[in-house]
Formats: C-alpha cells, sequence, structure tokens
C-alpha cells in the first residue's frame, strides 16, 4: 500500500454490477477504479498549464470475487511517474482483503494541439507523495 495512500471512496456492490453467476462483472472493476482515479484527482486543484489527459492502458488484476452487497474500501496510490504520463494504482479490499488491483495510465497532452508534452514538475512533485 502507498505510503500517503488515499481512500477515495467505498461501495456496495449494487444489482446492476452483479452477473448471472453472482459475481460482480470485470468491466464493473473498471469503472470503480476510473471513479476512484477521479475522487483521488479532487484532492489537487487544478493549475494553470495542466496538461490534457488521456488513458493510455487499464490493467486488472482480480484476487477474488465480489458478490452483491459486499462493502468495499478502494485506495489510490501513484504507481509510476514517467516523463509524459504517471500510473496510479487502485487497490479493493473487502474486510481487509485484497480482492482485484487496478491500474490505470495517463498520458499527458497539450490541450489545444493534443500533442504529448511532459509533465510539469509541480505536477511530479505533487504525484510523489503518494507513490507506492
Amino acid at each position: 500500500m502507498a505510503k500517503d495512500a488515499v481512500k477515495s471512496q467505498e461501495f456496495r456492490v449494487p444489482f446492476r454490477d452483479v452477473d448471472m453467476h453472482g459475481e460482480m462483472s470485470r468491466s464493473a472493476y473498471v469503472v470503480r477504479a476510473e471513479e476512484a482515479v477521479t475522487e483521488f484527482w479532487r484532492r489537487r486543484k487544478p493549475q494553470k498549464g495542466d496538461p490534457f489527459f488521456t488513458i493510455g492502458k487499464i490493467t486488472c488484476t482480480f484476487h477474488t470475487a465480489l458478490r452483491l452487497g459486499d462493502l468495499v474500501h478502494m485506495h489510490v496510490g501513484v504507481s509510476k511517474i514517467g516523463g509524459k504520463s504517471a500510473g496510479f494504482l487502485v487497490h479493493m479490499l473487502r474486510d481487509g482483503e485484497a480482492v482485484a488491483e487496478a491500474e490505470i495510465v495517463w498520458t499527458a497532452h497539450d490541450p489545444v494541439s493534443r500533442e504529448p508534452v511532459a509533465l510539469p514538475e509541480d505536477l511530479r512533485d505533487w504525484f510523489y507523495q503518494y507513490l507506492d
């Protein structure tokens, strides 16, 4: 777990996310991970000169299935800081036990030209607080 991981949110598995086998659909894990990263970003006020981000990669590792009504805690940390990208690791826990981890990698772009750009130093410094 990251040294300064953010308890970004918790949720109960709703009926809409459960498949015919009684387990949370795999795609719902990705949706929840994206929501957790959005909450993580709320900790930082937008700065002038911030880049525009796009998702470059999403991976998810599943340990055990979630079921209807399970209470899930999600924690977000920074998994990597590159020259033009940053990765976020979302830990999903039920009763303190790991159920899944999702990594989402964002690539920085110029807001006008949409060309890839380097991460600003102040943003890199902010990310280092949450590095796993």
